[in-house]
């Protein structure tokens, strides 16, 4: 019995020692991982900061970068990567963003005055009070973005696609918006009033509470609903699609 428990007792110290040097290499196996890990997160984020410091220049990478309150007037940003970036109040105006991917870019208070960004992807951005006054963004998507009061006044939006926008408030003041698409957008309380256009326009289950469209030619406009216009603003001078007709409570009152 002696001689077993001697046996039984040194096979039972080995295998200690074999779990024991086991455990040792997983536990460097996982800090050299760790530590490749870290090494690598450290190297993404400095070429991350590298990237976000070139300058304004065409094809530009700046996704995620913060470009907040800073002045970039007149820079060239044409076909740039700006998906997911920080312009919150900064100074765009007159800057080229033709077909710059612009995919929720936060450009809250930010002014794009005068700038061209024809064909530009301004998907689910967030522009509140944003001012895209005298904008040139023909053929550009504000789908599913958020501009409420933001400055469309003298904006050129020939084909633009504003698709679940959220455009409460937002003013169109002499825009053209010629085969403008505003379906399913919400555009309480926007005015339309002053703009123009030589081609449909699309309001297919746009919500029109309070949308000012006093004085426009609705004739060829696609997927309006008496439903939508009974709680717009219109007057005499607006023109409907065949089929609607203009509520008694025309004009609207705005004390």
């Amino acid at each position: 019995m002696e001689i077993h428990d001697g046996i039984d007792n040194g096979s039972h110290e080995r295998s200690r020692a074999l779990q024991a040097r086991g455990a040792g290499s997983a536990h460097v196996s996982l800090l050299g991982a760790a530590l490749a890990i870290s090494a690598f997160l450290v190297a993404e984020s400095v070429a991350a900061e590298q990237r976000c410091l070139t300058a304004p220049e065409p094809g530009t990478d700046w996704s995620q970068c913060n470009k907040s309150n800073i002045v970039l007037r007149g820079g060239d940003l044409e076909g740039a990567n700006l998906t997911g970036a920080n312009f919150n109040a900064t100074d765009l105006r007159e800057a080229n963003l033709n077909s710059a991917n612009l995919q929720g870019a936060a450009l809250v208070r930010a002014s794009l005055a005068g700038a061209s960004a024809q064909k530009a992807d301004f998907a689910k951005v967030e522009g509140y009070r944003s001012n895209f006054a005298g904008v040139s963004a023909e053929g550009a998507s504000f789908a599913g973005a958020e501009l409420q009061r933001s400055d469309f006044s003298e904006a050129r939006l020939n084909g633009t696609l504003f698709e679940k926008a959220e455009l409460g408030r937002a003013n169109f003041d002499k825009a053209v918006l010629s085969g403008v698409r505003f379906t399913l957008a919400n555009l309480a309380r926007a005015d339309l009033s002053g703009a123009t256009f030589d081609g449909p326009i699309d309001f297919g289950k746009a919500f029109m509470f309070l949308t000012r469209i006093e004085g426009l030619d609705l004739s060829a406009a696609s997927g309006l609903e008496q439903a939508q216009i009974d709680i717009a603003c219109g007057d005499d001078e607006t023109k409907l699609p065949p089929g609607l007709a203009k509520p008694a409570s025309w004009p609207c009152s705005f004390d």
